[in-house]
Order: C-alpha cells, then sequence, then structure tokens
C-alpha cells in the first residue's frame, strides 16, 4: 500500500518554507504523494457541517502544489479535493494543465461536489446544482485535456473551435481521483473516476464505502479506459502497522495520513514517524 500526506497546503505548510521542507521529507521518506484541502470560503460564525474555523489558512492548491513541485523530483501531487461546482472548469483545466507540465507530469486531480451552502452562496454557485455540474464539469476538463479538436455541449457549458495549450503531460490525462461517501460519489467515482478518495475513515467507516462503491457498481457501467478503480483514504486518528495493515486488507490502495504539525520541525518529525508504516 502507497502512503501519501494530506495537509501540504495548510497548518505548518502555509509557510512555503515549511512546505518545502514537508515535502522534501515526504519524498525522502517514501511517500508517494502530498495532498491539498480546499475552501475558498468558510462560513463565519462556524456552522455544524463545517469541518473547520473560518480563520484556518488554506493556501490555493494549484499554487501551493506548483510551489512543491520545483523543489521536488518524484512526489505525486494531488488535490484533495477540488470543490469542483465552484469553479469555471474551463479556467482550471488550464490551471492544473499547467502544474502536470512544470511538476513534469505528477498532478492527481481530485474532485469533490461540496456540501457547504454558505460557500456556493458566496461564490454565486448553485448548491442544488452541485452535483449535475461536478459530473459535467469532469467531462468539459477531460475534454480540453485530450481532444485533438476540444468541443463539449452540455447544460451548463458549451464550447467549439477553441484549444487550450499546453496540453498536460500525462496521458490521456491527470488521474482524475474521485472524493465523496455518498451513493451519488460512489456512481461518479464508478463512471468517471481513475480513483476514489475517502476523508477522516476508520476501518468500519471504510469498508461501508467501498460496500457502497461495489454497489454503485453494479447499477452503472464503468468505462474499461478507466481502469481498476484505485482505493485512496484519510483515516481518522492515529495509525499503527497494524492498523495501515488492515486498511490495506481492505482493499485501500493509499492511505493519506494527515500530519502537517504546529510548526515545521514538529511536521517533518510527524512525517518521519508515518514513514515507519513503510518498514
Amino acid at each position: 500500500m502507497k502512503l501519501g500526506l494530506y495537509g501540504i497546503n495548510l497548518g505548518a505548510c502555509i509557510d512555503p518554507a515549511a512546505a518545502i521542507a514537508v515535502a522534501r521529507a515526504a519524498e525522502a521518506a517514501g511517500y508517494d504523494s502530498v495532498w491539498t484541502a480546499e475552501h475558498v470560503v468558510l462560513p463565519d460564525p462556524r456552522t455544524p457541517e463545517s469541518p473547520i474555523p473560518a480563520q484556518t489558512p488554506l493556501l490555493d492548491p494549484a499554487v501551493a502544489l506548483a510551489h512543491v513541485a520545483s523543489h521536488t523530483r518524484t512526489l505525486r501531487l494531488a488535490t484533495g479535493i477540488i470543490i469542483l461546482p465552484q469553479r469555471n472548469p474551463v479556467v482550471l483545466a488550464k490551471e492544473l494543465a499547467s502544474v502536470d507540465v512544470v511538476s513534469g507530469g505528477r498532478l492527481i486531480f481530485g474532485v469533490g461536489a461540496g456540501y457547504i451552502p454558505a460557500e456556493f452562496a458566496a461564490i454565486g454557485a448553485r448548491f442544488d446544482e452541485r452535483g449535475e455540474r461536478t459530473n459535467e464539469s469532469i467531462e468539459v476538463i477531460r475534454a480540453l485535456w485530450t481532444l485533438d479538436k476540444p468541443r463539449f455541449q452540455g447544460r451548463f457549458h458549451s464550447f467549439a473551435d477553441v484549444d487550450a495549450q499546453p496540453r498536460p503531460l500525462q496521458k490521456p490525462h491527470p488521474p482524475i481521483v474521485v472524493g465523496g461517501m455518498s451513493p451519488p460519489a460512489y456512481r461518479r467515482a464508478v463512471r468517471q473516476g481513475n480513483g476514489w478518495y475517502g476523508f477522516g475513515l476508520d476501518l468500519d467507516a471504510t469498508a461501508r464505502c467501498l460496500e457502497g462503491l461495489r454497489e454503485a457498481g453494479k447499477r452503472v457501467e464503468r468505462p474499461a479506459a478507466l481502469g481498476d478503480l484505485e482505493i485512496s483514504v484519510t483515516p481518522a486518528g492515529a495509525v499503527d502497522r497494524d492498523t495501515f495493515e488492515r486498511f490495506a486488507a481492505l482493499g485501500v490502495d493509499r492511505l493519506v495520513i494527515f500530519a502537517p504539525g504546529g510548526t515545521a520541525d514538529e511536521a517533518v518529525a510527524s512525517v518521519e514517524r508515518g514513514a515507519e508504516l513503510l518498514a
């Protein structure tokens, strides 16, 4: 099982030098990837569904990953996740293709539909359309990344006689990882994703999610070109070697541990302790 690190754009990693130190430590220790969070805005005062206080700094995922890319060589760079229905997918396709190019082809594109109404209201996006917009936006981005002459006709987006260069280095495109723990998210992952990502899960919750993915696979067709669905999970709480192996036994392909630390030194020490799981 692969080991990833969550939080390269928050906590101690808000400081650019700390992010470099943490990313380099993760790469040296054998982690395969670093992952970002995203909330463009958060409700203030905090509402029950909000995961963190509104005053929590979060660097933009593309900016944070491009910064880390220039100081690493092999580490995969994952958005975990971008709230896709809040973004213009045509603009986002260019931003993330650029990250893939400057990183030498290391982007993992993680997406989700979002769940905080106040975020959508502030951005001017329809909360009730988020699922349909997410599905369509994935296809918009795939068209811009892969078609010789990009064109698309959908409910929310349409274009023809345009192009967007450069294209991502990865072919046919960077892996698309669908986040979420609901039946629509499971169906989206099966139908449109190279992978699925679950956040803050213990072993029992992970098992339930994997069963949800299996059930979705009975209801929607998975394109053969997508291959096997890669499973990534950020676990709830600390993980020891036994727990690591139990996640692997469930069928998890990558454990993305949360270890940003309060300071750069603490974050690096946490990364090095996490690497013991790979021993």
